[in-house]
């Protein structure tokens, strides 16, 4: 009896002593990250902040970031990356596999599972890398990408899509070519010499461009296109003059473009198709590749916005900044799906042209 009352006060006097440590650091804790709290953001800040720190921790330190609630949240792998994320107004995510860790996963995907009908990118949210398979993936080509999936452990995870990812889903106005219709990009230029930028799957199938079905309004001539690999084709005007940095709305109106830049996971953005005009959702990946039965395509803009057939090389924006190009993608505008854009830096960095 007197070594357990002994045991008790013993038990009784840590626990207090331990309640004080907590006590105090609690007390303490509030002020060191009261100085930095994540705050709500624009998109183009988000753009910009999200770069920037990203250029500054680098694979090694964080997996990406994405927009919640407004605000910038990025991962990071270690105590001191997250001091530098708080100093700089975001949001701190601490999680367990590096950038490097999962790029090296998607490059083993790369060299062993590019089935037509599949999809990768990583998911920063989840710290994963979300391999997408369409209807047309089933059999032999199913166990061969779920063995690939499984080597991965709990670094990737797979999830099902309807409908096929398809580039036929060929923002702004229509254009025709070679018995085609597809979306206008975005209006570029390089000095006096104005183009447009559109889907290079587009400008694989026709050389010479018309603004009606008819095929007997010339507005221009594919210049460059590339497809797969990437999705980009520079088309140049037939007529001088300088035109216009917009978006075609579809309610009558445009929308100002005045700068091209990368969005952030998590951020609302729009397309404008000449199928169906203009839709919005979230950008779910950034860096995608894209299995499609005629090629595949890196380095895409994985969203949730919908898209069909002619809304092919359409505008990606949000606001006044230009994000990318419709490449495509699986389902449609009545049940939904998943759309993928080239990023129009990629394209305008490429073909050395600037915005108007």
């Amino acid at each position: 009896m007197r070594n357990s009352r002994t045991l008790g006060r013993r038990t009784s006097l840590l626990a207090t002593a331990a309640a004080a440590v907590l006590a105090a650091t609690a007390l303490a804790l509030p002020q060191a990250q009261a100085a930095t709290p994540a705050q709500a953001l624009s998109p183009q800040q988000v753009s910009t902040l999200s770069a920037q720190v990203q250029q500054q921790l680098g694979d090694a330190h964080s997996a990406g970031s994405y927009v919640d609630g407004g605000r910038l949240v990025v991962t990071v792998t270690d105590s001191a990356s997250a001091a530098k994320v708080r100093a700089q107004g975001a949001e701190a995510k601490l999680v367990t596999r590096s950038g490097a860790q999962l790029k090296a996963a998607t490059d083993v995907l790369d060299r062993t599972a590019r089935i037509p009908g599949t999809a990768w990118a990583v998911d920063p949210a989840t710290n994963q890398v979300l391999i997408s398979v369409d209807s047309s993936v089933t059999g032999a080509r199913l166990a061969k990408l779920e063995k690939a999936a499984e080597a991965l452990g709990s670094a990737a995870r797979i999830e099902k899509v309807s409908g096929t990812f398809s580039p036929r889903i060929g923002g702004g106005e229509a254009i025709y070519g070679g018995g085609y219709r597809c979306s206008l990009g975005f209006n570029v230029r390089s000095g006096s010499t104005y183009y447009f930028l559109t889907a290079g799957h587009c400008g694989n199938v026709a050389s010479t461009w018309y603004s009606n079905s008819s095929q007997s309004n010339k507005i221009g001539s594919t210049v460059r296109s590339t497809f797969p690999g990437k999705d980009y084709a520079l088309v140049q005007y037939s007529t001088s003059g300088a035109q216009p940095s917009n978006v075609y709305l579809y309610n009558g109106s445009y929308q100002t473009i005045t700068s091209a830049a990368t969005p952030s996971v998590g951020q609302t953005v729009y397309r404008s198709g000449s199928t169906t005009g203009v839709r919005s959702g979230t950008v779910t990946a950034l860096n995608a590749t894209v299995n499609y039965a005629e090629g595949s395509v890196s380095g895409l803009i994985r969203t949730s916005v919908c898209a069909e057939g002619g809304d092919s090389g359409g505008a990606l924006y949000a606001g006044t900044v230009a994000y990318g190009l419709t490449s495509g993608g699986s389902g449609n505008c009545s049940s939904g799906g998943t759309t993928y854009f080239q990023p129009v830096t990629a394209a305008m960095s490429a073909y050395g042209v600037t915005l108007p």
